[in-house]
């Protein structure tokens, strides 16, 4: 009984132990109002919706927790499937190398979005709404805002690319889990904690801030246009309408709720892809029932607040050692 107790306290006293209980609760739910929401084809759904968000949100977390943030990712998701297009029919670039294209001019973006924040101290909520815009006129004006289908040339490489139907969050679940390892493993993941924790005091210590902080920023655009392609790849289709704000907010609505402190220093990607899976849930699970989109969006709102409201009262509680 005692061990069990102590295992119990442990788990507690983890940061993503109250989303996961919170998900588990809402299939729970879900189950018991509809009766299938445990089938295969469901989960299926459920797996869809969180892979693209998951994988942003475990670079928003990144981001976030060095003390910035992406505003221009989910254009970014939007642009890449149209880069690979280019590559592959108008330029006849192969299609793997055209994907490698897709996510080095991904990666750039962010580079110069993390240079305009770093060098020319412009705040990154700036910095990354301007390009929000500037993404969003390139993709529509090379696009014509038509969407197109996937290049005839990559149907070989499709089920491997998000067309299979647990392609998607097979690749989520193995970023996720690298960007675990590096977070808590390594140094790169302890001068980012540094950085968004105390700035002055990391650059004091040695750390290359700039650094730690334009490489974030290229790892979450990466990342963004890596799930943009998968997701085309799933849907057999690249639309200029797709991605944009709506899935940039999904993803830092997933950190948040997943535990990553807006205010820097503190976050998880296991939260982020537990936040993600809420979300997903949540979605799911309110189509299964018949409830419109715009309760949805409440609700999505709603838990923002309750999950920032808390994270600020955990952290007091773990700041006072009472959890």
């Amino acid at each position: 009984m005692i061990a069990l107790r102590r295992i119990g306290d442990e788990f507690l006293k983890r940061r993503e132990a109250s989303i996961l209980l919170v998900a588990i609760a809402l299939m729970a739910y879900f189950q018991a109002t509809t009766g299938i929401f445990f089938t295969e084809s469901n989960i299926v759904n459920v797996s869809q919706y969180v892979a693209a968000t998951a994988i942003i949100a475990a670079g928003q977390v990144l981001l976030l927790v060095s003390g910035e943030i992406d505003l221009s990712v989910g254009n970014v998701y939007t642009l890449a499937p149209f880069l690979m297009h280019y590559a592959v029919d108008f330029w006849g670039v192969p299609v793997i190398p055209s994907i490698l294209l897709a996510l080095v001019l991904s990666a750039l973006i962010g580079l110069v979005n993390g240079f305009i924040t770093v060098v020319l101290r412009v705040p990154s909520f700036v910095t990354t709404l301007g390009m929000l815009f500037l993404i969003s006129g390139i993709t529509l004006i090379t696009s014509n805002a038509y969407p197109v289908p996937i290049p005839t040339a990559a149907d070989a490489f499709a089920p491997w690319l998000g067309a299979a139907p647990w392609a998607e969050i097979i690749w989520a679940l193995l970023i996720i889990a690298v960007l675990h390892a590096v977070l808590t493993s390594t140094r790169w993941g302890l001068h980012t904690i540094a950085v968004g924790g105390n700035l002055l005091g990391a650059s004091e210590a040695g750390i290359r801030v700039g650094r730690i902080k334009i490489g974030n920023f290229m790892i979450c655009s990466a990342l963004g246009g890596f799930a943009g392609i998968i997701e085309a790849f799933r849907i057999d289709s690249i639309d200029p309408t797709a991605g944009g704000t709506g899935i940039m907010f999904a993803a830092v609505a997933s950190a948040v709720i997943g535990g990553t402190a807006l205010a820097g220093g503190s976050g998880t990607i296991i939260g982020a892809l537990l936040g993600a899976v809420v979300l997903g849930v949540l979605r799911d699970g309110f189509n299964l029932i018949g409830v419109d989109a715009y309760t949805f969006d409440l609700i999505i709102g709603a838990a923002i607040l309750l999950a920032m409201i808390s994270n600020v009262h955990l952290a007091r509680l773990r700041r006072a050692g009472r959890t």
